[in-house]
């Protein structure tokens, strides 16, 4: 106990939280004063009571803050995936008022073809729950990705989740699927704030995207639209605490922004200002009373694959196209100065389109990708995915997928609306 001067008169009173005794506080006077009277004991009691609730709430609330925290920051991508032809940086603030847990997310999918499916959205409200509910929105999202469904497809599939976790289950997405081949974005919104493209000379614009009705609503239709993605433009998606506050309405934010994008360009000139530092001006225009949501910022910047990095083709499923397709293959690497790896991917080319034709009714695509890696991908209508299984000494066929998992650097099958795609990739000579 406390160490007290003899003579002294005192008073212990224990400060009893609501599970446990936390403390103690301790009331002393000097010999020369009048001693403690029984209303002093009711006075001391009383103050010991109110002290051990206040600490016994502070250390509560700063608990569910701490979870609260956790539990939306371990709910977003721990690192954004690198995909061929576009960078990809990416901004989360928590509301300034703690503990006041938002429902903001962002994403950013690889999907087959070198496309990427870039996600920003915002469950509404701030709430344990709030942070629950855009976790498996955010799952379902990539999910949905995974399938490679269109845009509006995906928000009205999503829209269907949040009906299902509740009546008053509202959020706002949006979702856009960016292709460095074709240098064009496919973008889809549900009552999301408008995505921002700043251009390569410096122009900023608010993209003209329907702006659809939010998750939850039900019963809506989602429309897509596709817009020209050029090289070296960045796309901004962001969420609506960036742009509105108690201070500003959203569309002076939204104004204010693109005015932002477009003074941090006139400052690289020609080139596009690096990314990163990009996120961090634009997180500048919020003062400091202007933070009472969160905000989540997804920035891509485009930098697209040359056609002249692109071989395609359509081939007719026939027994000898498996023949064709090597051919072409191999005068497509001859063009790229890339003969050390014609025999690898005419064999393994050779392969893949032997298992496409076998069951295939429509042509099948051929397309080889010159990047920082050689990518072969082979479509066909047929949407069984292939299985790796090992064939027996006396099997005639069956070595195919296991030849491609030996010498290609990656490979998979992804399933499409249309059927499929298998793809290989493999090293680049040093």
């Amino acid at each position: 106990g406390p160490s007290v001067a003899t003579g002294q008169r005192t008073v212990l009173a224990p400060l009893r939280g609501r599970r446990r005794v936390i403390g103690a506080a301790v009331f002393v006077r000097r010999p020369d004063r009048p001693p403690f009277e029984p209303d002093d004991l009711l006075v001391a009691a009383q103050l010991a009571t109110h002290t051990a609730l206040g600490v016994d709430k502070a250390v509560l609330y700063g608990r569910e803050v701490y979870i609260a925290d956790e539990l939306q920051r371990t709910m977003l991508p721990d690192s954004l995936p690198q995909p061929t032809g576009v960078r990809l940086a990416s901004r989360y603030l928590p509301a300034a008022e703690t503990a006041r847990v938002g429902g903001d997310w962002y994403d950013a999918i690889p999907l087959p073809g070198n496309r990427v499916a870039l996600v920003v959205g915002d469950v509404m409200g701030h709430s344990m729950t709030s942070a629950a509910i855009m976790g498996q929105l955010r799952t379902t999202a990539q999910t949905l990705a995974g399938l490679d469904l269109p845009p509006q497809e995906v928000l009205h599939h999503l829209d269907e989740q949040a009906q299902r976790l509740g009546t008053d289950r509202m959020a706002t997405c949006l979702y856009a699927v960016y292709d460095p081949v074709a240098h064009r974005i496919v973008v889809a919104n549900a009552g999301h704030p408008p995505p921002l493209l700043l251009h390569r000379g410096g122009r900023a614009e608010v993209l003209r995207v329907p702006p659809g009705a939010p998750i939850g609503v039900g019963g809506v239709d989602f429309e897509a639209v596709e817009l020209d993605a050029p090289a070296g433009a960045t796309l901004m998606l962001y969420t609506d605490g960036l742009v509105e506050s108690r201070m500003r309405d959203v569309w002076t934010g939204i104004e204010q922004l693109r005015e932002r994008l477009t003074a941090t360009a006139r400052l690289t000139g020609p080139n596009p200002p690096p990314l990163e530092p990009l996120c961090d001006e634009v997180l500048d225009m919020l003062g400091p009373g202007d933070r009472d949501d969160d905000v989540a910022l997804l920035a891509a910047r485009f930098e697209g694959i040359a056609p002249s990095d692109v071989a395609y083709w359509f081939l007719d499923p026939k027994a000898q196209t498996a023949g064709q397709a090597r051919r072409l293959a191999r005068r497509a690497l001859a063009r790229w100065d890339l003969d050390d790896l014609t025999d690898a991917v005419e064999l393994l080319v050779s392969e893949v389109v032997t298992n496409a034709v076998r069951y295939a009714e429509r042509p099948i695509t051929l397309r080889l990708l010159r990047t920082d890696v050689l990518r072969c991908e082979v479509g066909d209508d047929v949407p069984q995915l292939p299985r790796l299984r090992q064939a027996r000494p006396s099997d005639e066929g069956g070595r195919g997928l296991y030849l491609v998992n030996r010498m290609a650097r990656r490979w998979g099958a992804t399933r499409l609306s249309t059927g499929k795609v298998v793809w290989f990739e493999l090293a680049m000579p040093s």
